[in-house]
């Protein structure tokens, strides 16, 4: 027997529940801590980001998805597990029946790796697992009307892929995912500062230099933050001074290839949504659409007006809620 309905934003830097009837319920990173050897875990989300780079040889942090995909199948379980039971909580409905998941994934998944986000769900307690493409579920969260005759392109720019979709009459016209996105930013940040200050900083640094002063399109202000880190040089601690256009220069290549793809899928579109999708423009959700100069540099480089969802974290698990009671919008198995 089924029972609750649970939308799973499986991303590959943080995972978003929703609930049906609740809302969103939960909101963590996507970061296991276990022990080796045994494979025990120590902690799962905020308290296991927490750890990343900064365990004993005897405790292991890792994410257990890249690029949008499970990577590590029994770890991934166990953060569903964890994140289902959390959701179900302690009631006797969801001690007895199992709920049903509604899972995004990225638009080119395989059937491989749908496979794999199915039967991690199912070990870790689901009664059953359905899968939506990721912009599909962030036009519903955005509060497009799908179901007209309309083009509307959704692109979603999350940690490990960047999705980019026409949307017209209720499904998905034509798509594409590339593995470059939040991720990838914060590893150009880092061989930038390789490369210049022969210092090695880590994720963690990197993502909040991307924060706090990262930039696609340069700022109207210079903005300026340390980055600590090891010197390549001596071995030993070092402090650097880095600027928003220097971020601006590293981050000039993989915000060109996001650009890219979404010309070469417009390239493919069919004229006769062309003309709706100008008058439209382009809908950016997921968090790395936040980054500052996106929209400029979109209009910049296609001559297309875009703009950044209200809320773009959590466009993807609020659609998510929305096509849960609409089997028509999940991909058929």
């Amino acid at each position: 027997m089924l029972g609750q309905d649970i939308g799973i934003d499986l991303g590959t830097s943080t995972v978003l529940v929703y609930v049906k009837g609740k809302g969103i319920v939960d909101r963590e990173p996507s970061v296991v801590a276990a022990q080796t050897p045994g494979g025990k875990v120590i902690a799962i989300g905020a308290e296991a980001q927490k750890m990343l780079g900064r365990t004993p040889g005897s405790i292991k942090a890792v994410k257990p998805l890249k690029e949008g995909v499970i990577c590590d199948y029994s770890v991934a379980e166990k953060m569903l597990r964890h994140f289902i039971n959390k959701a179900v909580g302690n009631s006797v409905i969801g001690a007895f029946i199992k709920p049903r998941i509604y899972v995004s994934v990225p638009s080119n998944i395989t059937e491989v790796e749908e496979r794999a986000v199915i039967d991690a769900g199912l070990q870790a307690g689901a009664g059953k697992v359905q899968l939506i493409e990721e912009p599909l579920a962030a036009a519903l969260g955005v509060g497009i009307d799908i179901d007209e005759a309309h083009g509307n392109v959704v692109v979603d720019i999350g940690g490990g892929t960047c999705d980019i979709a026409v949307i017209s009459l209720g499904g998905t016209v034509i798509s594409d995912s590339i593995k470059i996105a939040g991720d990838s930013f914060d590893d150009a940040i880092i061989r930038y500062i390789r490369k210049k200050y022969n210092v090695l900083i880590g994720e963690r640094t990197a993502e909040q230099l991307k924060i706090k002063i990262g930039c696609v399109y340069r700022r109207d202000k210079l903005l300026a933050m340390e980055a600590r880190g090891r010197s390549l040089v001596t071995g030993l601690p070092k402090t650097v001074q880095v600027s928003s256009d220097e971020i601006l220069e590293a981050l000039k290549e993989p915000a060109g290839s996001v650009v890219d793809a979404i010309r070469t899928l417009l390239e493919k579109t069919p004229p006769e949504l062309i003309g709706d999708i100008c008058k439209n423009g382009i809908i950016l959700t997921g968090g790395c659409s936040q980054i500052y100069g996106i929209t400029n540099l979109i209009r910049r480089e296609l001559d297309m007006k875009s703009r950044v969802a209200d809320t773009p974290e959590t466009c993807v698990v609020t659609g998510l809620g929305k096509a849960i009671g609409h089997p028509e919008l999940f991909k058929r198995k």
